[in-house]
């Protein structure tokens, strides 16, 4: 019997971070003036390669097909292909992914698919070289990005998927432009809200772009058709282009919270479970790796069960006050 949350969905992906530390400072995620340089655990604090091995062979076990890598920038993890041809031997993992700001991408994309990684996904804010570099707090060549792109795509690496993070009066006049560059493709550019992810990004509501609206805005310059949902949990609603240009979709945890059908829990590099990207405190998993899989699935299972985390469906409700909540990049996006 499928392994079910206290409001009936069930654990299906696994998000892990593989360390905190990252290359950029985006605003949103990361601010230079909040986040210094040199923050991060040390190698002793981040889960060692068998320790993340047994631990996703317990999610495994309970029911994760799909596995996602994050950061931080996952790409700063010292031998990283190394862990992923691990990871992907692991019976029931079906899908094996990363999310990557893609700046070192251009040197890994190889080896990343010899070690059998399936999927990419890279944010992509801008377009513009001086816009782009701002975005990523003064470290970020868009060059390298694009350069990074064409290495998975030589790699053999399909339909890769590009995530913009839109804020208005920030990148909102890229739209248009990575629609134009990215049309025709062959990959999948996707649109995300703004999100009041952690607590040191200074998140205002007048900030988000809703999803309709930059709908609307690509609709006119080139039409699109609505598609149906792949499978339950998908988080982008997906388009096409009328004329056979390809795909976009829309990320729209703000005007269109998607808890109900949320089936992702979160481990952070330290062993740290979370149920919710927006969760106040982690529940150290750890300590219970030393004692093997039977006994962190014991874990793992009670804290699914009790889950019934829906932060963006509670936003801005009466009783429902703003309280700490863990920064984006401990657990990913």
């Amino acid at each position: 019997m499928p392994l079910s949350d206290r409001l009936g969905r069930p654990l299906h992906d696994l998000r892990l971070s593989v360390i905190e530390a990252c290359n950029f400072r985006c605003g949103y995620c990361m601010p230079a003036d909040r986040v210094p340089d040199g923050h991060g655990f040390d190698a002793a604090g981040r889960m060692d390669f068998d320790e993340i091995e047994t631990l996703v062979r317990a999610f495994a076990r309970l029911g994760v097909r799909k596995l996602r890598l994050t950061g931080g920038e996952p790409l700063l993890r010292r031998d990283l292909p190394t862990l992923v041809a691990r990871l992907a031997r692991i019976p029931g993992i079906d899908d094996l992914a990363l999310t990557t700001n893609g700046s070192l991408l251009a040197r890994h994309a190889r080896a990343l698919r010899a070690a059998g990684l399936h999927r990419i996904t890279i944010s992509l804010d801008a377009l513009d070289p001086a816009r782009f570099h701002a975005l990523s707090g003064g470290r970020g060549r868009i060059a390298d990005v694009l350069a990074g792109i064409e290495a998975a795509e030589a790699a053999g690496f399909g339909v890769l998927r590009l995530n913009c993070v839109v804020q208005r009066g920030v990148n909102e006049d890229q739209v248009l432009p990575l629609v134009g560059r990215f049309r025709h493709s062959g990959h999948v550019l996707r649109f995300i809200e703004y999100m009041d992810v952690g607590t040191c990004n200074g998140w205002r509501m007048d900030r988000v772009v809703p999803s309709a609206e930059l709908c609307a805005r690509i609709h006119a310059r080139w039409p699109l058709c609505a598609l149906e949902p792949r499978y339950r949990g998908e988080v982008a609603a997906r388009h096409a282009f009328a004329d056979g240009g390809g795909e976009i979709g829309f990320v729209s945890s703000v005007s269109a919270p998607f808890c109900g059908d949320c089936n992702r829990a979160r481990v952070a590099a330290d062993g740290a479970f979370y149920g919710c990207l927006f969760a106040g405190a982690g529940r150290p998993l750890r300590p219970l790796l030393a004692h093997g899989e039977d006994r962190l699935m014991d874990e793992i299972r009670a804290l699914w069960m009790h889950r019934a985390d829906r932060y963006s469906e509670l936003r801005g409700s009466a009783g429902h006050s703003p309280r700490q909540r863990v920064e984006m990049f401990l657990v990913g996006g």
